[in-house]
């Protein structure tokens, strides 16, 4: 190459070197802010509104009403059962600060619709789980339910029943059973009928209380006892069979009478022929 465009080309390369490369960007549109989203609160329509999700005039009132609930309880408990006014309840409850509006909604909204609360001649009572109030009327209602077949009692609605609880079942110990439900871990209360008390191989209780009924009725029961070749119980009461009696006249009607047809023999029609 000729020595003269090699000097060109070198100096066209220094020179290249030390110009500073201005690089333009391409104008880009200013960005629009995004609209801030929305957001969406976990709890769905069908909940109904907690006692914390109130708002604080709705929190002071069932504040109010769960504060009296529980001292008409603990007086219960405790053997009052004198019906309070409303006036009588706040003050024993400290709230006489409630103002006109809580306290006529106590009135006319919380305490009736209330299913602890009862009213009596415009005062009021807290109303138990169970019609008890001392040793004979627990007992006779535990009876009631082992003759009937009802089974036991929720311990904890005798305790929330009965005044003086751990009392009266520390004298009745030796006439109740005592069961914890596998389920919950609940006590539940029988009556305890000493004449028909006979041992029970664990093997078998432990069928029993494994096995379940739940969702099956007395028809399906009984039809799978047959099944098994085991007959259930029947109704043993004396059949009443309908007969054809002759009226006066010619016409018949159908009357009732019982299974003595070891008798038929001697029994007699009244009837005018």
């Amino acid at each position: 190459m000729d020595k003269a465009l090699l000097k060109d080309r070198d100096a066209f390369i220094k020179r290249a070197f030390a110009t500073p490369l201005e690089v333009r960007k391409r104008s880009q549109p200013p960005s629009t802010p995004e609209p801030p989203k929305k957001k969406v609160s976990k709890s769905t329509p069908s909940e109904p509104p907690s006692y914390k999700t109130m708002s604080g005039g709705s929190q002071y009132k069932f504040g109010v009403l769960a504060r009296i609930v529980r001292h008409m309880k603990t007086r219960h408990q405790d053997g009052d059962s004198h019906p309070l006014s409303i006036d009588d309840i706040l003050d024993e409850t400290n709230q006489l600060n409630a103002g006109p509006k809580v306290k006529q909604w106590l009135v006319t909204e919380a305490l009736p619709n209330n299913p602890k609360v009862q009213e009596v001649d415009g005062k009021y009572l807290f109303r138990p789980a169970l019609p008890v109030r001392d040793r004979k009327s627990l007992l006779k209602l535990l009876r009631q339910h082992d003759m009937k077949g009802y089974g036991g009692v929720l311990l904890d609605d005798i305790q929330e029943s009965l005044p003086h609880c751990d009392k009266v079942l520390k004298q009745l110990d030796k006439e109740l059973l005592r069961i914890t439900r596998q389920t919950d871990k609940k006590q539940i209360i029988f009556y305890h009928d000493k004449g028909i008390n006979f041992l029970i191989e664990k093997e078998f209780q432990q069928l029993w209380r494994n096995t379940s009924v739940d969702g099956l009725q007395d028809d399906n029961i009984e039809e799978y006892l047959n099944k098994q070749g085991i007959k259930s119980m029947q109704d043993t009461g004396p059949k009443i069979k309908p007969i054809r009696k002759r009226t006066k006249k010619g016409r018949q009607r159908a009357t009732k009478i019982s299974d003595n047809e070891h008798m038929q023999h001697i029994l007699q029609t009244y009837d005018n022929n």
